[in-house]
């Protein structure tokens, strides 16, 4: 046989699988699609995690898109965090244009325009299915590595979480936790040091301004009720469609700490309450997370640890994560071992920086005998892409370059107008739009205090007339004020911190 014929072969015996799979594209060699060899992706291997990366405008919106879209075919939920607002255009139908038509014909796939089951979700007030969680399910460790906070520290956390618990106060949102701080810091500290020990006022303070950091980046408006129930990602629709559930995330981009906090709290949130599946035939849910540098780039040691371990764990529950970045070494060396699909778009060389970076990655996929990796790596055209995946047997397919097929939905954004009409349609949109503030650790802890201070004012006004003997004249309080500030060690400290600086001039 000649090379495009061992190329096929090649292609399609390392591609093939038994149960179901998704077609992402055609195989290229020498620059040139070959209509008879398909990149197919079995079901099964898709809660083996992946990455897709390549520089900016190289095709990665568009993979995604194709990718949600195939899944979504074959029943299965997609969750997409969606940083730039790219892809609520999956809700409509796409237009079959030319170039599209022609593209295909090339890799011998069929094109039809479709449109897909879509949840627009939010983090914060935009339109949308609002996504919250409570303080109480993060649970102490959780919060504490969110927080970045050091063992001392993370132990006065879980001091809080356990006197909550003893006294029956929930943990519903961040003006609750900020009171309970306050309050065992201030009015409660005798109960706490009798039942807990003591606490030092500067951890609860380090402890304070940290959840106000987190405030800052929009943590108020997440942590709270109704809670998201994560049994509404995993929704089919009428047709045997898979739901495309979207959060968008255009207005907290600058805002990292949020976007890890959430990330972290529905990965943890999902590896609790799923059951095993195994090695089921398909996943129960794929999530793509668009920008994953913007979690590992502010993530601290600790959180990057719960964050590969989580990975590590999360796919017996028939769940595939994927990371979407510009470059493969934004991800950390832990998780990136953990990922068996990689779809690689084109890389830029501009500096020597850049070509040591592709050289790195060209060694991460296997030696081909069909292309010079570290070469073909700057020379991809757009919606182009080194694929290499996992096949049934869990043993790393050829490394092929792929053209990939054009999504069937629209390669645009929805107008404000379309938004509106699928958040009016929306079940979920209903479910959680009523923002609930029940009674929790705020509410208790204010109505104490205010109790504990009507006592203390009825008592003050019951007790005895003073007694006769004279008060002490204002001009004797005000010295004895100024003597104990004269004498007091800090002041003299100041004078002779002074003085020394005079007598070294």
């Amino acid at each position: 046989m000649n090379k495009k014929d061992n190329f096929i072969a090649d292609i399609n015996n390392g591609y093939s699988s038994k149960g179901d799979s998704i077609i992402l594209g055609g195989a290229i060699l020498d620059g040139e699609p070959i209509a008879e060899a398909h990149v197919k992706i079995p079901l099964k291997t898709l809660n083996r995690h992946g990455l897709i990366a390549g520089a900016t405008g190289t095709g990665k919106t568009k993979t995604i898109q194709v990718f949600s879209e195939q899944l979504s075919n074959a029943g299965i939920p997609v969750l997409m965090m969606d940083i730039k607002g790219d892809f609520s255009g999956i809700a409509k139908e796409g237009k079959e244009e030319g170039f599209i038509t022609e593209r295909h014909a090339k890799i011998n796939i069929p094109y039809n325009v479709s449109a897909f089951p879509v949840e627009l979700m939010s983090l914060s007030k935009q339109s949308g299915v609002r996504l919250r969680a409570t303080v109480s399910e993060f649970g102490p460790v959780l919060f504490s590595r969110i927080l970045d906070l050091n063992d001392t520290q993370a132990g006065v956390v879980a001091v809080i979480f356990k006197y909550c618990d003893d006294k029956q106060m929930p943990l519903l949102d961040l003006k609750d936790i900020k009171k309970v701080i306050n309050y065992i810091t201030e009015e409660g500290k005798d109960e706490i040091a009798a039942s807990y020990g003591k606490i030092s006022t500067a951890t609860t303070g380090t402890i304070l301004r940290k959840i106000i950091e987190l405030e800052q980046q929009g943590g108020d408006l997440f942590f709270g009720e109704l809670s998201f129930e994560t049994d509404d990602l995993m929704r089919i629709d009428e047709n045997g469609k898979g739901y495309v559930n979207i959060i968008r995330l255009t207005d907290i981009q600058d805002k990292p700490k949020l976007f890890s906090t959430f990330m972290l709290s529905l990965l943890a949130e999902i590896y609790q309450k799923m059951p095993e599946k195994g090695d089921a035939e398909q996943p129960e849910l794929v999530i793509f997370i668009d920008e994953a540098h913007l979690i590992f780039n502010e993530a601290s040691k600790a959180l990057l640890e719960q964050i590969e371990t989580i990975v590590k764990l999360i796919r017996s529950k028939g769940v595939g994560v994927y990371f979407v970045t510009q470059n493969p070494m934004d991800v950390p060396s832990g998780v990136l071992a953990q990922l068996g699909l990689k779809i690689q778009h084109a890389l830029r060389a501009f500096t020597a920086n850049d070509r040591q970076a592709i050289k790195k990655t060209a060694d991460n996929y296997p030696t081909s005998q069909y292309y010079k990796t570290d070469e073909l790596l700057t020379s991809l055209g757009i919606g182009e892409a080194l694929v290499t995946a996992l096949n049934e047997k869990g043993i790393p397919t050829p490394l092929v370059a792929t053209m990939m097929r054009a999504p069937q939905s629209r390669m645009d954004i929805l107008s404000a107008s379309e938004i509106d009409e699928i958040n009016g349609k929306s079940k979920l949109v209903k479910k959680y739009a009523e923002e609930i503030d029940r009674e929790s650790a705020f509410e208790i802890l204010t109505k104490k205090l205010n109790e504990a201070a009507e006592v203390a004012s009825q008592q003050e006004e019951q007790a005895p007339a003073r007694s006769s003997k004279s008060e002490p004249s204002t001009a004797t309080v005000v010295g004895k004020s100024v003597l104990k500030v004269v004498t007091s060690a800090t002041f003299i400290r100041g004078v002779f911190g002074v003085l020394n600086k005079i007598f070294k001039k």
